[in-house]
Order: structure tokens, then C-alpha cells, then sequence
């Protein structure tokens, strides 16, 4: 690299980079190496896969991470336990099945959501819904149906299993006893 010779303390600057002023050698500050500028953090595309605007699907879409779709998609998006966001270019004519769907573009399908559905002020959406909470914002349209169910607690299938079974003879007993005094008390007021 070209190093100016009237100021040998001075770091290389480097094409678009503003100059830095000389640091005298004696400062506590002075290293061999310039400081590094900061730079943003990098995003990870890992935890999301992203169909651009340019590209057209038709068929099944389906994976186990977030989707984010800015171009078309035609058939079936299944994402059951991440989050699909329709971007305001994007548009689908599919059913889906997410945890999260987002809406800010067209959406012409069914929608099932285990979590949530948000149709953002500029999402439309065309299709009915099943789904345990939703979020629609003024301005967004939706003509449909929509079906919203309880959460399902983990509790609740062991609560059903112990209904299922049947009672033992020792925890009728009880009841059979209780039931004549409950009648006794109500023939005598």
C-alpha cells in the first residue's frame, strides 16, 4: 500500500474511507494496525429463507425455517412450526400452514396458523382462517371466514386421559355415600 512520506504516522486510508488524522507516536492510543471502522451486524440468513421478487413458484413449498416471500407463489406453503410473512410485493395463491403468518401483500387461500395471524394495513386477504389469535390493522382487507380456537396446554390432553379412564370401585364408594347425604340434607330443609 502507498504510505504519504510527509507524515509517517499516518495510516493508510483506504478508497471511500474518510482520512484519518496523524496520531503522534509518543500517544497511548498509537498501534501498528488502524482502528477498525464499525460495521453493521450481519444478518442471518440462516433462520429465514427469502423468495425475491423475480421468482415464481408453483407446487408445494415447505421447510423448517421462516419464510419470507416478495415474489409468487402458487400451490401449498407449509411451514407448520415457523413464521411465513407475505411481503408487500409478494403475493400467494396457496393454503398455508405457519405458527406466525404476516400479510402485507395478496394472499388468495386458506390460512392455518397454530399461533397467530397479523394482516398489516396494506395486506389483503382472500381465504378463510383458523387460528388462535389474530391481528388485523385499519385499511387491511380480508373476506373470509375466521375461526379462532383456544391453545391447547399439554395439561389438558393428561385432564382428558384421566376423564377417559373409568372410575375404580374404591373412589365410587365416596361418591355413593355422599350422594345420600346431599339428598338427606336437601329432604330436611
Amino acid at each position: 500500500m502507498w504510505k504519504p512520506t510527509n507524515q509517517p504516522n499516518m495510516p493508510p486510508s483506504r478508497p471511500g474511507e474518510p482520512e484519518r488524522p496523524a496520531v503522534p507516536a509518543s500517544s497511548p492510543s498509537a498501534s501498528s494496525e488502524p482502528p477498525a471502522a464499525p460495521r453493521p451486524a450481519p444478518t442471518s440468513t440462516a433462520d429465514q429463507a427469502t423468495i425475491g421478487k423475480s421468482l415464481v413458484i408453483k407446487g408445494e413449498v415447505s421447510g423448517s425455517e421462516s419464510l419470507y416471500i416478495d415474489g409468487r407463489i402458487e400451490g401449498i406453503v407449509n411451514f407448520a412450526d415457523n413464521r411465513v410473512t407475505i411481503a408487500r410485493n409478494g403475493s400467494v395463491a396457496a393454503n398455508i400452514s405457519a405458527r406466525e403468518v404476516v400479510i402485507l401483500g395478496e394472499v388468495q387461500g386458506n390460512i392455518q396458523c397454530t399461533d397467530r395471524l397479523d394482516i398489516r394495513s396494506e395486506g389483503s386477504l382472500t381465504g378463510d382462517v383458523v387460528t388462535q389469535r389474530i391481528s388485523v390493522e385499519d385499511g387491511a382487507v380480508m373476506k373470509g371466514s375466521v375461526q379462532v380456537r383456544a391453545a391447547e396446554h399439554k395439561n389438558d390432553k393428561s385432564h382428558k386421559q384421566a376423564q377417559a379412564k373409568p372410575a375404580s370401585p374404591q373412589s365410587a364408594k365416596p361418591a355413593t355415600t355422599e350422594q345420600p347425604k346431599a339428598a338427606a340434607a336437601v329432604a330436611g330443609a
